[in-house]
């Protein structure tokens, strides 16, 4: 009785796929009436600003600078008053005499409560910050009626995913736009072999491979004026209050590849993981490896695998198997459906020229022109919850069901923070920080 209540709670595939490929195709709700709408534009300059400096931020910027003529940034919020400059400095140089960097010093925001103060300038933002400061930031732009296009994950613990839920619920009711970089959705192999699977090319999947497996990520070097806040802040890869973990922050996109393509959402993860390679007191809490077998509730079981581990296999992609044939996508921008026999179908690749990161932005930037509405937030959500999911999974050594870890109370990310403060996880007497422990860590 209790597999048919959660069976009913979950969407059926049909609906699924159709929901999912609308959205993530750019097929839009239906045009609105001017006045339904707040923030209408048509030709007038959208005011955007940006908050998360780094990497993805700025090139995030770059993207949707590129996708409308008439876009200015006009604002920038940091943690750290070196990373803004840098990227104000980068994107200043590349768009040189254009007229699209009008961010006057005053509209430089540093610090933690900056987030409020460029998205209030804005008619679009950018959230790209850590992941797990995601639901407090996005809540704000949609309490304030701002258009967003916001990097994942969502969110780094479940409390987290219930507001973003919540919140994209209201931005739909608001007619805002959201978009979430999860860009395989807008990536025309992906798109495409979607297309063909809902033509029942390889039948139903009943099993799936996803992965993620690398050589890690960057670490910035412990500096002796560094509190333990800062510290943490500018490692925000490797503890998870701020990251969520490489299973959550990177290997989402694979697992988000596994729902959309099934069309349905786990109803259990299990699975194992742990720090072999990744050791040192330089890494934080998170481990270098997990592996998780996901159940949907059709039957199909995915075994996701990730790791950050130097001179092994390197592997980004997802393969699944159904009842006629077979399906392998990669980070390549290729993809291969074969029959049950082994033989070629299909080859799929990208378009030369195409890229899903700048047709994030273009199609957003379009959606406002148009005055139309794009929604990925439930989406976006729930592929983060996955992951999640996952990491419970892996940290603890059971079996987690999806039912009892969206009841989760246990919240990572304070609502409160400042420099002086101490993070929520400290270092141990020698540095080192306290790591999960399959079959005693408490993870919901």
């Amino acid at each position: 009785m209790k597999k048919d209540k959660t069976l009913k709670r979950q969407n059926t595939r049909r609906d699924f796929v159709k929901n999912t490929t609308l959205l993530s195709a750019g097929m839009l709700l239906p045009t609105l009436d001017v006045g339904a709408m707040a923030n209408v534009f048509e030709n007038k300059t959208l005011k955007l600003a940006l908050v998360g400096c780094g990497g993805r931020g700025s090139g995030a910027a770059n993207q949707a600078l590129q996708a409308d003529d008439n876009v200015e940034l006009i604002a920038m919020a940091d943690a750290f008053e070196d990373r803004l400059t840098s990227s104000l400095n980068n994107l200043s140089e590349k768009y040189e005499g254009t007229g699209k960097i009008k961010v006057k010093e005053k509209h430089r925001f540093v610090g933690f409560d900056a987030y409020k103060k460029a998205i209030d300038l804005a008619d679009v933002v950018i959230l790209a910050t850590p992941p797990g400061f995601r639901p407090q930031h996005f809540a704000y732009a949609v309490e304030n009626n701002k258009h967003v296009f916001m990097e994942k994950p969502l969110a780094t613990d479940v409390p987290g995913i219930r507001k973003v839920l919540e919140m994209a619920e209201v931005a739909k009711s608001k007619k805002l736009n959201v978009v979430v970089g999860l860009q395989r959705h807008y990536q025309e192999n992906y798109l495409q072999t979607l297309d063909l699977l809902k033509n029942d090319s390889i039948g139903k999947i009943v099993s799936g491979q996803v992965y993620w497996n690398s050589a890690g990520v960057w670490v910035k070097p412990r500096k002796p004026e560094y509190t333990e806040m800062e510290y943490q802040m500018r490692n925000w890869y490797y503890f998870n209050w701020l990251c969520g973990d490489h299973i959550l922050e990177q290997h989402i996109h694979n697992i988000d590849v596994a729902n959309w393509f099934i069309g349905e959402y786990p109803v259990s993860a299990q699975g194992m993981g742990g720090r072999l390679v990744r050791t040192g007191k330089e890494y934080g809490e998170i481990f270098d490896h997990h592996f998780v077998e996901f159940t949907y509730p059709s039957g199909a079981v995915v075994a996701s695998q990730c790791r950050h581990q130097p001179n092994t296999m390197y592997r980004v992609g997802e393969a699944f198997q159904g009842t006629k044939g077979t399906v392998v996508t990669n980070d390549a921008g290729t993809a291969k459906i074969f029959d049950i026999d082994g033989k070629e179908l299909h080859s799929i690749s990208n378009s030369e020229g195409h890229n899903p990161y700048q047709e994030e932005h273009n199609r957003l930037f379009a959606s406002i022109r148009n005055n139309e509405v794009i929604n990925n937030g439930e989406y976006g959500a729930k592929s983060t919850m996955t992951a999640i999911l996952g990491r419970m999974a892996t940290y603890s050594g059971k079996v987690v069901t999806w039912e009892e870890a969206m009841k989760s109370e246990l919240s990572l990310v304070p609502e409160e923070l400042s420099w002086d403060m101490n993070p929520p996880v400290m270092p141990n007497e020698d540095g080192t920080y306290p790591i999960p422990i399959p079959g005693k860590s408490i993870v919901l």
